[in-house]
């Protein structure tokens, strides 16, 4: 009888594995960025062989945009109940204030996703299918409260406005942010 070297007896069973590497390139990107984003270092979040890696992948590009994809579909029902007990055009506008400021339910890191994900698909035109369908599904939310344009307008006041506190060092006064939404929306 022949024996099994102890490296093949040493597998195991790891029908997830697959989608733990997507969750750990998720958590590296968030902690990392995607341009210190390396197979090595998901691999090593992941705790899997880095052969893992090329075993399920393409490439990292395709890990990525497979990361990505998995982060937009976790954060849209998050963005999608944000605005559940929303009734009316007040309700919207405060509840958009909420979302800016970051009472949404989501995590800083989900944030830092989030813009590594419109930075990356500036470079990778792969990306911007991800994108759109992000863009495409948060604006049907909005659409529930506002026509598409006013939606579109909307859309582009969270990005911006989430992304100015995110990265400034001043601080917001969340009364100003309402004024601002309430302006766009045409809210005394």
């Amino acid at each position: 009888m022949t024996a099994v070297p102890a490296a093949r007896a040493a597998r195991r069973y790891d029908p997830d594995r697959k989608s733990r590497i997507v969750d750990a390139a998720i958590e590296v990107i968030a902690q990392h960025g995607v341009a210190e984003t390396t197979s090595r270092r998901i691999a090593a979040a992941a705790d899997v062989p880095l052969g893992s890696i090329t075993y399920h992948f393409t490439g990292l590009e395709e890990l990525l945009e497979q990361a990505f994809s998995r982060h937009a579909e976790r954060m849209s029902p998050l963005y999608e109940a944000h605005f559940d007990d929303v009734r009316d055009l007040t309700g919207f506008a405060d509840a958009v204030t909420d979302l800016i400021h970051g009472d949404a339910g989501a995590p800083p890191s989900d944030w830092a996703v989030a813009y590594e994900l419109y930075l990356a698909a500036l470079r990778n035109p792969a990306l911007r299918g991800v994108t759109e369908s992000w863009m495409r599904r948060s604006r049907a939310v909005l659409e529930r409260f506002v026509d598409p344009v006013t939606a579109r307008g909307v859309d582009a006041l969270i990005e911006g406005l989430a992304m100015h506190l995110t990265l400034s060092t001043a601080t917001f006064d969340r009364a100003d942010t309402r004024a601002i939404v309430g302006r766009l929306l045409g809210l005394p």
